[in-house]
């Protein structure tokens, strides 16, 4: 599997809403260096399990929408927005935030991510 096809079925439908499955993508050793609005926060493989229980709790469905994405050997970047479904409206979508991330692959799964975000 290329890295980049291992990166777009993590951004498929609902996946980061699902610990699970999430978890198939994360290599071991897994840090995330990100810069949010909120600040600096850098992430290992349990802290994305966590959020993505915590993504789950809040919303009911997650849609991410790729307008960027190119490969180059290990590396891919994707730029992105992240739509959700909230549990006390679930038929509105609305921005969560807006995305900038090169991730790293290594033996098949997510190794490096260096993330930028925005609130939508």
């Amino acid at each position: 599997m290329q890295p980049k096809d291992l990166v777009l079925d993590l951004y498929k439908s609902d996946v980061l809403l699902h610990r699970d499955e999430v978890k198939q993508f994360l290599h071991p050793e897994l840090i995330i260096e990100w810069n949010s609005t909120k600040g600096f926060v850098q992430m290992d493989a349990n802290d994305v399990l966590n959020l993505s229980e915590e993504l789950n709790r809040a919303y009911v469905r997650s849609k991410i929408r790729i307008s960027h994405l190119i490969q180059e050997g290990n590396f891919v970047s994707v730029r992105y927005s992240h739509f959700v479904k909230t549990i006390e409206n679930p038929r509105e979508e609305m921005l969560l935030a807006n995305f900038f991330v090169i991730w790293e692959v290594k033996d098949q799964k997510l190794y490096r991510g260096y993330q930028m975000s925005q609130f939508g």
